[in-house]
Formats: structure tokens, sequence, C-alpha cells
């Protein structure tokens, strides 16, 4: 049966679920076995990010990459989750271990209409430079997020938000743009000081990393990440933060890590910012130079992506668990809320540059927002993901 995150007919000539039937290879199959993906493409709009970076305009396509082994520690699995039912019905419920984030059956109902956030009391930066808040992420019972500065290096640090509502600083010098959580309850990072993918411990504050090169290179900045259940990572690696650390790649694409192997799912969108999956894990999303794009996930396997809308200025974004996706456009200070058909929905505006979103609070309803130094939220009527 279908589901509310297969692509549309009118969108595409068959849904994710007959992906197969479709033909055409996702990038990348000579590393890690193929599976059949969607060939779709279509050219992307010309936009970037603004305030921290600037872009140049790429066409959009498929692409393909070779892939590179690197060293890692293995991180834990747990299943993956099911297909959901539309926004106005109930949603799957994936099972979870130990970090893992489980979609309940009955989710609430999506956001309409132009809404606004309200700043979060005593989270405005505390520093005399200018920079932003990042990476916002949800575990147990606390919000985290990334600060950090323009200066040299752009130095970063992870700070927390509890119960209390009290701001508090978790982790200083972490080097950190956007968090995740791992399978285990711990934090992921993708960190531009050391141009890896970190891990921290959140109750020892541990830093390991878990990968820092492709093709015997450091990576560029890793900027924004997300686990599925399986524990494969998947992130963004565009050239925002390069001057961070010596070193880097020849171009910005986006890359799955499983534990062993890099490859390269997207390298003809330039400076891929904000990366998403959908909650059944058959969808990944990347955002980046004026485009929202969705790739068909089968198996291990990222297939080629499609336009799904077109976004000025995106940057990161949080998913609820009926699938609609919240994207961040960095200079026109609001979220846009786009269903999984690419239908806006419903736009979140907010008074300063946005960054990323995530969904947290007791309920898992509440929408926190980063900005510029600047942190917000808003009650809304449905459950979403905590990344």
């Amino acid at each position: 049966m279908a589901t509310p995150f297969a692509f549309k007919s009118t969108l595409l000539a068959c849904s994710i679920a007959a992906l197969a039937a479709c033909g055409g290879n996702p990038p990348g199959t000579d590393a890690i076995g193929s599976s059949s993906g969607s060939n779709l493409s279509s050219s992307s709009s010309s936009s970037g990010r603004t305030s921290s970076s600037s872009t140049s305009s790429s066409g959009a396509g498929s692409s393909s990459g070779s892939t590179s082994s690197s060293s890692s520690s293995s991180s834990s699995s747990s299943s993956s989750s099911s297909s959901s039912s539309s926004s106005s019905s109930s949603s799957s419920s994936s099972s979870s271990s130990g970090g893992q984030f489980a979609c309940p059956q009955s989710p609430g109902v999506a956001p309409s209409g132009q809404l606004t956030a309200s700043r979060v009391p005593g989270t405005n930066t505390n520093r005399s430079d200018t920079g932003l808040y990042e990476g916002p992420v949800w575990i147990k019972g606390a919000l985290y997020f990334s600060d950090f500065s323009f200066n040299s290096g752009f130095p970063s640090r992870i700070q927390t938000l509890g119960a209390d509502g009290v701001m508090r600083t978790f982790i200083d010098n972490s080097g950190s743009n956007g968090l995740a959580v791992d399978n285990n309850g711990n934090i992921l990072a993708a960190t531009h000081d050391k141009k890896a993918i970190s891990r921290y411990n959140l109750s020892t504050k541990a830093r390991e990393i878990i990968v820092g090169q492709y093709s015997g290179n450091p990576f560029n900045s890793p900027n924004d990440i997300a686990m599925s259940s399986k524990g494969i990572i998947y992130f963004t690696d565009p050239d925002f933060q390069k001057s961070a650390a010596a070193g880097g790649q020849s171009q910005t694409r986006a890359y799955q890590y499983d534990g062993q192997t890099v490859k390269v799912i997207e390298q003809s969108l330039y400076n891929p910012n904000g990366i998403a999956l959908s909650p059944d894990e058959l969808t990944l999303y990347i955002s980046g130079n004026g485009v929202l794009r969705a790739y068909p996930i089968e198996g291990n396997s990222v297939g080629s992506g499609i336009n799904l809308a077109s976004v000025t200025s995106p940057d990161g974004m949080a998913i609820d668990c009926l699938g609609n996706i919240y994207v961040a456009e960095h200079d026109q200070k609001r979220l846009r809320v786009i269903s999984p058909a690419g239908t806006d929905i419903a736009t979140i505006k907010v008074d300063a540059n946005v960054t990323n979103a995530a969904f947290g609070g007791a309920n898992g309803k509440t929408l926190y927002i980063t900005g510029a130094g600047i942190l917000w939220k808003i009650d809304l009527n449905v459950v979403g993901k905590p990344y």
C-alpha cells in the first residue's frame, strides 16, 4: 500500500515503493551492492545560504560517486520504522532501541496557514562576536544545540536547555554544527574543527571521531547529519566552514557511512546543507542551492534525487511524524512546511535569520527553532522527530 512518503504520481511516474519497476541505479552502487532507484531528476534553481557562506548555481541530476574505506567505530542499530498513513490519520510507529525515536500511532494534525514562533526567554547568545545557533536535537528531556562564532576557526560549543528553562554550556570547544542522536542516546555531531563526524558521550562528554576522510582526504566541513535505525549515517559536506582546518575535498557532496564505507550520495548539488530522513526511512531529504531534493532509499542504497520544491536560501530542516518537512529559509526568517508531495501547507515566521529546527518537549509537539544567536519555539498539534 502506498505511504504518504511515496512521491505522488504528479511528481514521478511511480512511487518510492515502486521505484524498482522504473529502472535506474543509485549512485555509487559499486561498493555496497546495487539496488534499483529512480533516475529522474530536474534542474535546480540558483539560490543559496546567506550570512555565513556564498553559493553558486548548479544543475540538478543524479550523482555517481566512488567509495572509500575509512576508520570507524561501529554504531548499534535498531529495527527500521514502518510506513505511515496520511496527515489526517495515524502514523505507524517505529521500534526503538537506546536513543532511536519512535513515532506514535496517532501523531496529531499538521499545521496550516501563517504561524509565528516566540523567542525562548533567557536563551539569547552571550557571545560578544557574531555567530549562529545550529543543529538542535532533543535527547532525554533536554534540548542540545551548537553555538558557533564566525571568528577564525569557527569556534563552537554545545549548549543545552533543560526542563528548568536555563541555558547552560554542555560541551565547550565542540567544533560542531549539525547535531543528531545515535541509537544509544549519544550526540552525533557534524564537526568542522576536525572535518569529521564525531560522537559525544552524553554521560562522560568524551569525544570519538567516527569518520573523517573520503578518498584519503579530510571532508570540507560536515554541516548536517541524520542516522537511520540501521545505524547508517547520512551527512552533508559543504564548504561553509572549510577554512576551520587544513585540507578538504575537491567539491561539495553529501555522503552516507555504514560503519565501514563512505559512499557519495549527492555531488551535483552545490553546497548541500540540511539533511533529514522521512519517518519510514524510505526517503532522504537534502536542501541546498535553492531546492529541497528527495531521494528514494532501498535497502542500504540511496537513489537519484528529484527536486521536490524551490526554497530560498535553504538551511536545516525538521520532520514531523506525518512526514511533512519543515525547511529553514535562512534569510527569509521563516520555516516553510512542505508535504511529502511538495505542497506548501504552512509557514512559521521568526524575527531573525533562521538555521534549523527540531521537535521536543514533554509530548514531542514543541518545535524548537535555531537562528542568529536566538532560540524560538512554537507548540504544534503534531509529534515530530527530535532532530
